[in-house]
């Protein structure tokens, strides 16, 4: 039998080329935005090649409920009355620090959730949690705009990269001893309200608004344009906190870390830098005494 010949040259069409490939990839975009949530459109590799613009941005994850893990930690939160959603207790714990908690929850009206240990493995991480996990809901930020309506004159404490929630609730805690209006944080590099800010703040924070600003610079600058005048704690400074004259006013006090005090940016922000004299055994001062002992000098000039 002869074999058939061929009439003139032939070649086999790329995909691409073919009249149903428009139609098909049309169909797959659909069906994968259909599936995920995302419109694509095009072949694999004209998707990996686009621009960072064209792909949709991701969204940070929202903040959620804190947890407080551990039997000592737990009874220690409850005492000093921190806010709390939940109780979760593990089926058949009980000791003397489960008993008290269970105990000030119920007075608090904390409801209470019993559940095994995988449960609390899942809902912990793996954490070591001991039985007993108390669920701190998230603290509702007040905008910075809010700090001005809450006295007059109005004085403000900001905080630059303090990064300790220890930090944060002794701060808060001079800021109600001695007057102050509110207490402002920065949203990026900078520690939050947590259960261990509730802590040391003595439960002062349920009275002092805390404001959080996406931009601190753009904050203060806000705050300069309302009539307030904006002093930095920082050991630069050529005024001694207890001189500042601008004290009796409308006044931002910004407190800066330990060690780094206040940022290149915030501190030329800032009307004036002013600091706090200390002896030559002591370069800088924790930024929760720091702020106690600059609140009470303002505070000495106001009265």
């Amino acid at each position: 039998m002869s074999k058939r010949r061929k009439k003139g040259p032939s070649r086999t069409l790329k995909a691409e080329d073919r009249h149903w490939y428009g139609n098909r990839q049309t169909a797959r975009a659909e069906k994968s935005a259909t599936r995920t949530g995302t419109a694509t459109a095009g072949s694999r590799r004209a998707s990996s090649s686009s621009s960072p613009a064209d792909r949709p941005a991701r969204r940070p994850a929202p903040e959620g409920p804190e947890l407080v893990t551990g039997r000592n930690p737990v009874v220690e939160a409850l005492r000093a009355g921190i806010p709390a959603s939940a109780l979760y207790v593990m089926t058949g714990a009980s000791d003397d620090r489960v008993r008290e908690s269970i105990k000030l929850a119920t007075d608090a009206g904390v409801p209470l959730l019993e559940a095994g240990r995988a449960e609390l493995d899942r809902m912990t991480d793996q954490a070591v949690h001991q039985g007993i996990v108390l669920q701190v809901p998230e603290y509702r930020y007040a905008h910075p705009d809010d700090l001005l309506l809450h006295g007059t004159p109005q004085l403000i404490v900001a905080l630059d990269g303090v990064t300790d929630p220890r930090n944060v609730g002794a701060i808060v805690r001079s800021a109600a001893a001695f007057g102050a209006h509110g207490v402002l944080l920065p949203e990026r590099r900078a520690a939050g309200v947590t259960a261990g800010a509730w802590k040391t703040s003595a439960g002062t924070l349920a009275s002092v608004p805390v404001a959080r600003a996406t931009n601190l610079v753009r904050a203060l600058k806000a705050y300069q344009s309302a009539g307030l005048f904006v002093a930095g704690l920082d050991a630069r400074g050529a005024v001694g906190v207890g001189s500042l004259e601008a004290a009796s006013g409308p006044l931002v006090l910004v407190i800066g870390s330990e060690g780094k005090g206040l940022s290149r940016l915030v501190a030329e922000t800032c009307d004036l830098l002013v600091n706090i004299p200390m002896g030559p055994k002591a370069e800088s001062l924790n930024a929760g005494v720091a702020a106690g002992i600059a609140l009470y000098e303002i505070s000495r000039r106001r009265s």
